[in-house]
């Protein structure tokens, strides 16, 4: 079985094992090829260290979960053991003799590789995300940015990628959110600095749905959401955005 996961891991990641112990040679890692860190390590051990009846070696990999409840779980189904020799608060150790699926194997590894990548490969290949982007209508007229085609460009928030959806929030004396938008391009270079605005790049916005400004005004924000000041681009919680997203599709 690990000789079946090191080929899975070379075919998917491109990566191999290495052995940074010397004390105990057998016991091979793999680091990320991005971070550097290692995410996963196989070991064997006695069957007693495991509560294992019988004698002889069990081999097992390492792997560290982000949710201790979600180990505390696993530690109660066949083949999963509280990290052995390691930390014991978000590692399991898992058996390689069959007892835990390949598919699930892998699924552990997927799941390990993800999180030891660096900050700007997660933000690179994560999934999309949902912002409320405030606008200043004494800067730019806002309300009427999307009255003679469906695009426009726009300050790009830091975090913001292509793919991302936008509810941009316009600020008094609107105080409202006005519309849905899809982010189709970022990083456009964009040079520009007075005394209220900097801007070093541009996001392209592509409109998908308006709201009337008494839809989801601030006021409504605040009572309903939980959201007291709209100062720069912010996650939306899962609330509003089942609102949003329900009024956009008219239901």
């Amino acid at each position: 079985m690990r000789e079946k996961l090191f080929g899975y891991i070379r075919t998917k990641y491109g990566l191999l094992p290495d052995y940074p112990f010397p004390s105990a040679p057998d016991y091979p890692v793999v680091r990320h090829g991005d971070s550097r860190k290692w995410f996963v390590l196989f070991m064997d051990v006695e069957r007693s260290r495991l509560g294992l009846s019988g004698e002889g070696r069990a081999d097992i990999m390492n792997v560290k979960l982000e949710d201790p409840f979600f180990v505390d779980f696993l530690a109660q189904q066949p083949g999963y053991f509280y990290g052995y020799h390691i930390s014991k608060g978000r590692w399991v150790s898992v058996l390689l003799d069959g007892t835990v699926p390949f598919e699930e194997l892998c699924l552990r590894i997927d799941e390990r590789y993800a999180v030891t990548a660096s900050k700007r490969t997660r933000q690179k290949f994560r999934e999309p995300k949902e912002w409320i982007v405030p606008a200043n209508p004494k800067y730019y007229d806002v309300e009427h940015m999307f009255d003679r085609e469906d695009r426009a460009r726009w300050k790009q928030g830091a975090g913001i990628r292509k793919g991302d959806t936008v509810f941009l929030y316009v600020a008094a004396p609107v105080s409202a959110i006005l519309f849905q938008c899809r982010v189709t391009e970022t990083d456009i270079p964009f040079e520009f600095r007075s005394r209220n605005v900097s801007m070093k790049a541009l996001m392209e916005l592509k409109l998908e749905a308006r709201y009337a400004a008494g839809q989801f005004p601030f006021q409504r924000l605040k009572e309903e959401f939980g959201i007291f000041a709209v100062r720069g681009p912010r996650g939306v919680p899962h609330g509003l955005s089942a609102a949003l997203l329900a009024e956009a599709k008219g239901e």
